[in-house]
């Protein structure tokens, strides 16, 4: 076996999976204010961006050839409430930032976040009564935000909401609307997870979180049912489905892929990202070498690509720009 392993090349030559540029989708922060670069303690590396600077962040990544970023934003706490009704104005940061990206006519998708929790008073992705998520009314409310982003100039939506049976209702109304053309990336099987704390740092969400989402996020210990997840989104119209968290989850990955054999998708999850970087920045680990290890479990797992915090750094590795 060690013969094929003596050489650069030949281990180049036998290897069975390749990562690159094209793997990736960049995970980009907005925050309110102007000529605001406001760094997110719990995933350092990562910063918010007000709209006024997020189109360089496109740029940077169109120069590097990562084909899409991923817009999430951090709403300021005064226009949250019970409704998220902000995720509705057209004026929003997500809406604002497409616009400008757009208006830049720069070569890179751009994919939406689809819920409520970032514009919700109790951080929930759904309208509450009492403790009780309201699956319906989610649903056409997130029907409405989606159109409203790809108004604005979004390629993908990207329901994370979890709500059952939004898919079908977000590409009927897409297709209605005349945006046949617009893709669904949907947050098939999507955990409730202990590994999402710093990213709703970076949203803002950790404060204002009522409760937890255990009643429509998925069971760690399941494993068919994520099968079931994704088969009914498949069903009801998403052209990719995503896996999330990734690492802890490379058994579902694979399962998924195996089973569906459509293009899937894994969020690389703040908790991951923030974990390889505590350890890089202690000295316990080669970062760079565990960024690229783990990106390639994701490949190895079946991933057509990876949404990642790590992006630009890997997509300057595999390039050498740096």
């Amino acid at each position: 076996m060690r013969r094929n392993r003596r050489t650069d090349w030949s281990r180049r030559l036998v290897r069975e999976n390749t990562l690159t540029v094209d793997d990736l989708i960049w995970p980009l922060f907005l925050t309110d204010g102007t000529g605001v670069e406001q760094p997110v303690a719990s995933m350092p590396g990562v910063t918010r961006y007000s709209v006024d600077r997020i189109v360089a962040q496109a740029e940077i990544a169109a120069e590097l050839g990562i084909p899409a970023i991923a817009l999430f934003p951090n709403t300021d706490p005064a226009k949250r409430d019970a409704m998220g009704s902000e995720a509705l104005n057209p004026g929003n940061l997500i809406c604002q930032a497409c616009r400008s990206i757009r208006a830049a006519g720069l070569p890179v998708g751009i994919i939406t976040d689809v819920a409520l929790d970032p514009y919700t008073s109790h951080g929930h992705d759904g309208l509450m009564d009492g403790e009780t998520i309201l699956n319906d009314e989610t649903v056409e409310q997130l029907v409405a935000q989606a159109l409203l982003q790809v108004e604005a100039g979004s390629d993908v939506i990207a329901p994370s909401d979890m709500m059952d049976g939004r898919v079908g209702v977000i590409r009927s109304a897409l297709d209605t609307a005349g945006f046949q053309d617009i893709q669904i990336m949907s947050y098939a099987a999507k955990y409730a997870s202990a590994f999402y704390g710093p990213f709703r740092d970076a949203v803002g969400t950790n404060a204002t979180l009522v409760g937890d989402k255990r009643t429509y996020q998925m069971d760690p210990a399941n494993t068919d049912e994520a099968l079931h997840e994704v088969e009914l989104d498949i069903a009801e119209g998403a052209d990719m489905i995503m896996v999330k968290p990734g690492m802890p989850y490379l058994d579902i990955i694979r399962r998924v892929k195996d089973t569906f054999l459509r293009p899937t998708f894994a969020y690389q999850v703040s908790g991951e990202y923030a974990m390889i970087q505590a350890a890089a920045q202690n000295g316990w680990i080669d970062g760079e070498r565990a960024m690229m290890e783990s990106l390639m479990a994701f490949k190895r797992a079946g991933c057509d690509g990876v949404l990642t915090y790590f992006a630009v750094d890997a997509a300057r590795k595999l390039t050498g720009r740096g």
